[in-house]
């Protein structure tokens, strides 16, 4: 599994020339117009990008507004495309237990945001520590499944070679003067199978991962993945059976400054995590 890739450096790209376009006079014109002024020109197209952008607005406020009549449901989206999720004020889950949140509602939308929490968890970095691990699956994996997973994470999370190779002590924890930073970010999820009792969700995703700080060799890194949860209805929640991996899609980097390593350090104690909801 990689940690981070490499951005492909944009700072040498050329702003294209400015092309002129003239447009055919109209025939009743008697006499030649003189040309339009470019910032004329420019104001108009300004203008009718706002007024198509109040437009837009206005219709979604409308749509939202009315009472959900005449619209699709979040359980399913139109055309089998992705569906962004209108605020319901309802609670995206009943309870948390050990931190992680639980109580999701069998429908499909529960159990898109179910995939989305338990990849959070899976890949945070109480999964580095061997009584918290334990927590996590047996948290948000199928009690069939738990007891074996469990073991596999604990054959790969106890490795001293990989444990070295990524900064940490054998214990998994940070050096001295060093933050470990390992997150899941989704971005979005998309239901690719439900039966009522099953269902499988793909969660697409940001993982940052890395040592923060000044002395740091190993310093924080963005990489994007999806995973594919096979879920099953058990003890009043969806819980994992199996799961599959695969990197991207991966957008294109900007040229931003990357951060200071105190920087990026100070930002990971400052900024906490969400419970997601589809």
């Amino acid at each position: 599994m990689s940690y981070g890739d490499d951005y492909e450096d944009t700072s040498a790209r050329r702003i294209p020339a400015r092309t002129r376009t003239r447009l055919p006079e109209q025939e009743e014109s008697a006499s030649r117009r003189p040309p339009s002024s470019p910032r004329r020109n420019v104001a108009t197209i300004l203008g009718v990008v706002v007024v198509l952008l109040a437009a837009i607005a206005f219709a979604n406020r409308s749509t939202d507004g009315d009472g959900g009549s005449g619209g699709s449901t979040g359980d399913s989206a139109p055309d089998g495309g992705a569906q962004a999720t209108a605020p319901t004020g309802e609670q995206p889950v009943d309870d948390a237990f050990n931190g992680i949140p639980t109580g999701h509602a069998q429908t499909e939308q529960g159990a898109q945001s179910a995939a989305a929490n338990y990849a959070v968890a899976l890949g945070g970095v109480e999964m580095f520590n061997a009584q918290q691990r334990q927590t996590i699956v047996d948290t948000v994996y199928a009690p069939d499944a738990a007891g074996d997973r469990v073991d596999e994470y604990n054959a790969a999370y106890s490795d001293p070679d990989f444990l070295s190779r990524i900064g940490l002590t054998e214990a998994g924890a940070a050096p001295d003067g060093l933050t470990f930073v390992s997150r899941t970010i989704p971005v979005g999820t998309s239901i690719t199978g439900f039966s009522g009792d099953t269902a499988s969700v793909s969660v697409w995703y940001s993982s940052l991962f890395g040592l923060a700080g000044a002395d740091s060799r190993n310093p924080v890194t963005e990489s994007w993945y999806t995973n594919t949860y096979d879920l099953v209805w058990v003890e009043d929640d969806w819980r994992i059976t199996d799961f599959t991996q695969e990197d991207g899609p991966v957008p294109v980097g900007r040229d931003q400054r990357a951060s200071t390593a105190e920087e990026m350090a100070d930002a990971i104690e400052q900024f906490g995590g969400f419970t997601y909801a589809r």
